[in-house]
């Protein structure tokens, strides 16, 4: 009987594994992360042995990091990017240089010479992106200021790769890499301008293009084709692969196509992701940890420790809410993935000797092994905290009766549940921002702490018996799992939804959802009529003009649905609608100035309008 290829059994090995660790960890309560990790553990060199080269594994399954930062990046339009700026060159420095300068100024007090204290403080400063983003999405703390923050302080990172790995050579005691230092960095800005540029001018046109084949499976081969191509060219050039990814992503984040990308690009995501993590577990030299426990352990504690005060600093400047401290220390005090490369030049510039290497590389990999423990320990704490915090944030546990649900109190759904109110109708609403929360308590509404995402909590809020259910949350990705959620199992819910733009729109009447309003358009509307009658218009004509362009444009909206997945044939249906309106608003403003002209007509009068409308 001929042996199985290596491939097989060890694509058995590798989901066994997952399978079995993963729900057992989260039967125990210690997640996800920290299952792929003990499964790593067990099938690895210092378990049952049953995979041996650890470094191809590795490799390999560091594509799901680059797969989560492309993700990333298609959830942040250039323009949102830009906005960012600040977070991420001012926060990100301040915890990445400054952590990297405490650490080389400890080690360099410990009697360590400066420029191997210099390239071990650069190592150890670096957080795990892989870790910090899924902890995020599990707990929905994304669009969150201790999320939002994270994400700037991982990105600036992730660019900072560009200039450490320039640097390292010039460290070196050898003059002669200067040179090549200097290169390397041109070859660097090179990579990443070309990415920009080929992004906006080819990407689009080439989706298009493979988009009117008219096959799904070729589409998708052609995103991780994207995915890959990029992250191969950051490589070339020695950076981060992940960086490369999240270039692309962002280019393509305000595209016809970025929510059939994150469909056909998340399954892969996901299998990558636990086995990198899979892989740290099993890259775990425990002989190096044996040998020398003490100092490991000292090393782990210290960087630890110190990356933590820089953030507690941090958080107390920005400043990150009480409740999502603990959180933000941890997912950012561990070591990262872009530690293990800086190691891996500074060994090769002669930097860091091959054993100091080992035990950096150990100490860096226990802290990621650490974190899904403290995770644990600060969620707890934090849960114990929000119990006692007076703001009194404990989730629904009650089961409501009201005929109204909404799901987001926010500036929109404020509105709705103040008419509510008014009118005397009863409403349940959710809403997981803990700020938001004690500022809505604080004028005396009923506010439950709560994430509508999930099934178990809509069935809490009364979601059986209920007839609306209004979703006015800001994420449109968390918009579209709620509407999903409810019309599986709600499907007698009538549901009213805010669309934050076109894409959105479109999305939501793709699930066949009627009742969508965008959250700007009445109050621009609205805006549009008291300019008119700032220009002279009579308050009667201002708003006759306002509801006519309103009935036009919802009218358009219509026309556009069908084509909105073939973009040349959208603009051309919006194009033409626009000139049509223009040209019949020409024509009757004309046609009214002769009949002004001529004694024959008069302005219409409010009661004229009213019967109009």
């Amino acid at each position: 009987m001929e042996h199985a290829p290596a491939w097989l059994s060890n694509s058995l090995i590798y989901l066994g594994a997952a399978v079995l660790a993963v729900p057992i960890a989260r039967a125990l309560g210690l997640g996800a992360i920290l299952g792929y990790l003990a499964a790593g553990i067990a099938i690895g060199p210092w378990g049952l042995r049953l995979v041996g080269n650890v470094q191809d594994v590795l490799h390999f399954a560091e594509f799901g990091v680059v797969l989560m930062l492309f993700l990333v990046g298609l959830e942040l339009e250039p323009r949102r990017l830009w906005t960012m700026r600040g977070s991420i060159f001012g926060w990100g420095a301040m915890q990445y240089l400054g952590s990297a300068t405490l650490l080389a100024a400890i080690a360099i007090a410990l009697g360590m010479d400066w420029r191997l204290a210099l390239a071990a403080g650069l190592a150890l400063g670096d957080s795990s992106t892989a870790t910090a983003l899924r902890a995020l999405g599990d707990r929905n703390l994304l669009p969150t200021t201790s999320g939002q923050t994270s994400l700037s302080v991982l990105l600036l990172q992730d660019v900072a790769a560009i200039p450490v790995l320039a640097l390292l050579p010039l460290l070196a005691a050898t003059g002669t890499a200067e040179g090549s230092g200097w290169i390397g960095a041109a070859k660097a800005v090179g990579v990443v301008a070309a990415i920009i540029l080929g992004g906006r001018l080819l990407l689009r046109p080439t989706l298009r293009w493979i988009a009117k084949s008219d096959s799904p499976e070729i589409f998708t081969a052609a995103a991780l084709l994207l995915v890959v191509a990029t992250a191969a060219l950051m490589q070339l050039v020695g950076l981060s692969m992940a960086l490369g990814a999240f270039l692309a992503g962002v280019l393509l984040a305000e595209s016809e196509y970025r929510r059939e990308l994150e469909t056909d690009l998340e399954p892969f995501k996901g299998l990558l992701l636990g086995l990198f993590f899979i892989a740290i577990g099993m890259s775990i030299d425990f002989a190096v940890v044996l040998e020398q426990p003490l100092r490991i352990a000292a090393i782990v504690a210290g960087f630890l420790a110190t990356k933590a005060l820089v953030l507690w600093v941090m958080a107390r400047l920005i400043p990150v809410p009480k409740g999502e401290r603990p959180l933000f220390i941890v997912l950012l005090a561990q070591g990262g993935e872009v530690g293990f490369v800086v190691l891996q030049a500074a060994s090769g510039a002669r930097l860091v000797d091959p054993q100091t290497a080992s035990v950096l590389v150990a100490a860096i990999t226990l802290s990621m092994l650490l974190t899904p423990l403290l995770l644990l320990v600060a969620d707890r704490w934090t849960a114990r905290n929000g119990r006692a915090n007076k703001r009194e944030l404990d989730e629904l546990d009650q089961p409501q009766h009201a005929p109204v649900i909404i799901a987001g109190f926010g500036r929109y759904g404020q509105i709705i549940g103040r008419l509510m109110d008014a009118n005397g109708i009863a409403s349940t609403v959710l809403d997981h921002d803990a700020d938001m929360i004690e500022a809505a308590r604080a004028f005396g509404y009923e506010v439950f702490y709560g994430d509508a995402t999930r099934l178990d909590l809509l069935r809490m809020a009364g979601a059986r018996d209920a007839k609306v259910l209004v979703v006015a949350v800001d994420d449109p990705k968390q918009s579209l799992k709620i509407v999903d959620l409810a019309r599986e199992n709600f499907p007698h819910l009538q549901l009213v939804v805010r669309a934050r733009d076109v894409t959105h729109w479109n999305e939501l009447r793709d699930r066949g959802v009627m009742h969508v309003e965008r959250e700007v358009f009445e109050s621009s509307v609205r805006s549009g009529r008291t300019v008119l009658e700032m220009l002279g218009e009579a308050p009667h004509e201002a708003r006759r003009l306002a509801m006519r362009f309103r009935r036009a444009n919802l009218e358009l909206f219509e026309r556009m649905y069908p084509h909105h997945k073939d973009r040349s044939k959208m603009i051309a249906v919006v194009k033409q609608g626009r000139r049509q309106f223009e040209e019949q608003m020409a024509s009757e403003r004309a046609d009214m100035q002769r009949r002004r002209a001529t004694g024959v007509d008069r302005k219409p009068g409010w009661d004229d309008e009213r019967r109009s409308s």
